[in-house]
């Protein structure tokens, strides 16, 4: 079975990436990741491919993920699913938020995840996994053949650990935990630059020289080669 149809749209000053995700590419039904900024956009896009937005994902809490949640989930009805850790960040938004950015609206979730729930939405299983390190409540959004990584793991990169809650060995094993659970070949879709794959980062990124040698190679755990940049 394929990957469902994700799009990617990057917005705010600081581009993170949002995605519209349905089914397939003939779905009318979609669920939105991580709403940060630039809601009009975002709605209109759902409009021009004809899918209605039925459940707002929330990775962390972050203000540049959740910006646009309160004007989405209004605008479309969709309710809200927040990292039950960092509910009340998203409940009251300004008081996170640094100089220089927002005004942001608040949003009280309908409902909350921890890792290890399985979601129905929009026709598609999300399973949801815990992945703390850059944030103290983060999850990813599993789905099939993909990974919605939130600011796990980047292309070349990984989350920054200097912001509040933020651990570097926390992160570490939660990138572990993933290069252990999914192939090679799954394909990470993060909240900041361009889309990668488990496989490529394990042998490529600089920031997971130790994960490389107490992980096995991407061929030896996929039977697949690894990918490359």
């Amino acid at each position: 079975m394929s990957t469902p149809d994700v799009r990617s749209f990057s917005v705010g000053p600081v581009q993170e990436n949002s995605y519209l995700v349905r089914a397939d590419a003939a779905a009318t039904r979609a669920v939105i990741i991580d709403p940060g900024e630039e809601p009009d956009r975002l709605l209109e896009a759902a409009a021009d491919l004809g899918v209605q937005i039925e459940a707002i994902l929330v990775t962390h809490c972050h203000f540049d993920h959740i910006g646009a949640v309160a004007p989405v989930a209004r605008a479309t009805g969709a309710e809200v699913y927040c990292p039950v850790i960092e509910r009340p960040v998203l409940a009251d938004v300004m008081s996170w938020v640094p100089p220089g950015f927002g005004p942001f609206e608040s949003y009280e979730a309908e409902h909350t995840v921890a890792g290890g729930e399985r979601l129905n939405l929009a026709g598609i299983d999300f399973d949801v996994i815990f992945t703390p390190g850059h944030s103290p409540g983060h999850v990813t959004y599993a789905v099939r053949g993909a990974l919605l990584s939130g600011d796990v793991l980047f292309q070349g990169s990984v989350g920054r650990v200097d912001l509040p809650g933020g651990d570097w060995p926390t992160l570490e094993r939660s990138i572990g935990g993933l290069l252990k659970a999914f192939p090679a070949e799954t394909v990470v879709y993060p909240g900041h630059m361009g889309v990668t794959t488990l496989g490529r980062e394990r042998d490529s990124n600089p920031f997971l020289s130790e994960l490389r040698v107490r992980v096995p190679s991407a061929s030896a755990t996929s039977g697949a080669s690894p990918a490359r940049s």
